[in-house]
């Protein structure tokens, strides 16, 4: 029995994994050239939107990496790349605009 529900808390962790950093599928993301508008989001809203269920509300860390203090270890163009190719089991972010993620980077390299 207790195996058992260790194998579902297990899956449902997974599944929840998958959940809160599913980037859905290339058929249902609007094209970069249609989402001008998160340009005029504020710094906080784009992480609150595209980072917060995996890096966590207070970038404290979670399914990512806690994101409290990246601009001491990650430069505004290395966190610019890891927004566009993802790194390790981080996805790309194809959903931002390039302008978007230049505005975030240069928001989270202030995070020391």
């Amino acid at each position: 029995m207790a195996k058992r529900w260790l194998g579902m808390a297990f899956m449902l962790f997974v599944a929840f994994g998958l959940v809160a950093c599913n980037q859905g599928g290339t058929e249902t993301q609007k094209p970069k050239e249609e989402s001008n508008t998160d340009v005029t989001l504020s710094e906080q809203e784009l992480y609150s939107n595209n980072c917060m269920s995996c890096h966590g509300g207070n970038l404290q860390g979670g399914v990512g990496p806690a994101l409290d203090k990246i601009g001491a270890k990650l430069t505004k163009e290395e966190l610019i790349d890891i927004m566009k190719n993802g790194k390790g089991s981080m996805p790309s972010m194809p959903q931002m605009s390039d302008q978007a993620q230049e505005k975030l980077a240069d928001w989270l390299v202030n995070k020391k």
